[in-house]
């Protein structure tokens, strides 16, 4: 139910029939915009020969949307001894090559892969083993991605024998989302979600330490609490809020914050993945931030935003937005947007072509109370919405109805007399696609931020709740109607 469809969602989603799972609670959120990263001085008697990284990442801006290449993580002492894991090769030039690269000062690109990263809907996991005092050139560097070894590049320098990276280097500093260029030539940031950042120092392993297949050949993440992390070893997961860097290995090597808050740890994680917006599908006046939920149009026209990245075919979900910004009688309109009907778009004028290029189904308009669907527009049929609302909506695929609402005068309603728990007095009259997904077409400088069940705060505007669907399942503002669930995997039954 992805929109790509790929294996690489289903496999940072699925769980294990035959093993017990280790499953991730969190991850923690890096906003480029907000230069958010860890540090931490690396010290003394770090191995710099023999070392092993691994974590797990979800991406956000994709290549120009974000301006430069984001960096997994850096070791910096000085612009002549750094090592550097990134996303692009093309440092600054807003190049979209979206290949993995590691960089060493000392010897130019280690690595880049053939194949790209730019799948904002999927979990990837990533292990890069360092073994510099193997004989075989070919062992002395070594990554794996999903529980494969990566085999095809278009740049590989093996590290000449013994030789000594800048990383766990004495007086460096580890960077986690984040290179910084003492030079002045700037820093790069990571935008997206990581999990599960682990440092082995002074063993070389591989990737089946921190991951397996399940039954149905999906890799999952094992438990690593009960690794040999060595003396400047580190595991980083981010299960205290108060606290994003706090190092659970038990050698108190903690990260210092940056740009980070307690905001930052969302329930997106590998073995829940949430549906996010989709830096694929959206216009290139409306920019995406927190993690693809926030959306804000620059422009002065119409634009369509960005669509969910899960599916919805069948089901009853729930969904949550914020208004953050409303322009007298520009607002933007949220609700379904059909993936496979190629119909007109909608009676305003040139409107909101369905956000994968056909057909908006039906959305709500935030200003004026109007609803939009199959090509006609109801006047004045809810309550129009104001800055700082609170909406939701509730979506019945297997009987094709959807409600609207929002928190009207202090208390919440579902506009028109809705009742989603009861299935009446829904907004629609005509039964809509049988796949959508949930999408916003902006007028003029509308900004949105979604909630699909990962952020209660909607990006630390707003208090959490707490309200989880009837699985237990996300940290929604409003309880959600009894038998809608929210967007992720879990709910999915993977």
């Amino acid at each position: 139910m992805s929109i790509f469809n790929n294996n690489i969602l289903a496999g940072a989603a699925s769980q294990s029939t035959t093993t017990p799972v280790h499953t991730i609670d969190q991850s923690i959120r890096f906003n480029s915009a907000d230069d958010g990263n860890m540090y931490r001085v690396v010290g003394s008697g770090g191995n710099t020969k023999t070392w092993t990284f691994s974590g797990w990442f979800k991406l956000g801006l994709l290549g120009s949307q974000r301006g430069a290449s984001p960096f997994l993580w850096s070791g910096y002492q000085d612009d002549s001894n750094r090592l550097q894991l990134m996303l692009d090769n093309a440092v600054g030039t807003g190049a979209a090559g979206d290949f993995l690269c590691l960089y060493s000062s000392t010897s130019g690109s280690i690595f880049q892969t053939t194949r790209v990263f730019r799948d904002p809907s999927a979990w990837y996991h990533i292990v890069v083993v360092s073994d510099t005092s193997n004989a075989v050139s070919s062992e002395r560097i070594r990554l794996y991605i999903n529980g494969i070894r990566e085999t095809s590049f278009s740049t590989i320098n093996y590290p000449s024998l013994n030789a000594d990276l800048a990383w766990n280097k004495d007086g460096s500093t580890w960077y986690l989302g984040k290179y910084y260029s003492g030079s002045g030539s700037g820093t790069y940031n990571y935008d997206g979600y990581m999990a599960e950042l682990v440092n082995l120092d002074g063993t070389a392993t591989d990737c089946n330490s921190f991951g397996e297949f399940n039954s149905n050949g999906i890799w999952v993440p094992k438990d690593v609490s009960g690794l040999s992390f060595g003396t400047k070893g580190w595991y980083i997961d981010g299960r205290d809020s108060s606290d994003l860097g706090d190092d659970e290995s038990g050698n108190g090597n903690d990260f210092t914050t940056s740009g980070l808050a307690s905001h930052d740890q969302v329930a997106d994680s590998p073995t829940n993945n949430f549906a996010v917006t989709n830096a694929v599908n959206s216009h290139p006046n409306v920019a995406l931030s927190e993690g693809n939920l926030k959306q804000v149009n620059s422009g002065t026209s119409i634009a369509y935003g960005s669509s969910s990245t899960i599916l919805l075919t069948s089901g009853k979900w729930y969904v949550e937005w914020r208004l953050n910004t409303l322009v007298s009688n520009e607002y933007p309109v949220v609700g379904l947007y059909s993936t496979n009907e190629g119909r007109s778009s909608l009676s305003t004028a040139s409107s909101f072509p369905g956000l994968l290029g056909t057909f908006a189904d039906i959305g709500f308009g935030a200003n004026d109370g109007n609803r939009f669907e199959d090509n006609t527009t109801t006047s004045s049929w809810g309550n129009a919405y104001a800055n700082g609302n609170i909406a939701a909506l509730a979506i019945d695929m297997d009987n094709k109805k959807i409600w609207f609402g929002h928190n009207n005068s202090g208390s919440f309603v579902w506009q028109a007399s809705g009742d989603p728990a009861a299935g009446s007095n829904e907004a629609n009259t005509k039964a809509f696609a049988s796949d959508v997904v949930v999408g916003v077409g902006h007028y003029s400088s509308s900004s949105v931020t979604f909630n699909f069940g990962q952020d209660g705060t909607f990006g630390g505007t707003e208090t959490a709740q707490g309200n989880a669907d009837g699985n237990g399942v996300g940290n929604f503002y409003y309880a959600p109607p009894t038998g809608f669930l929210a967007i992720c995997t879990k709910n999915l039954g993977s």
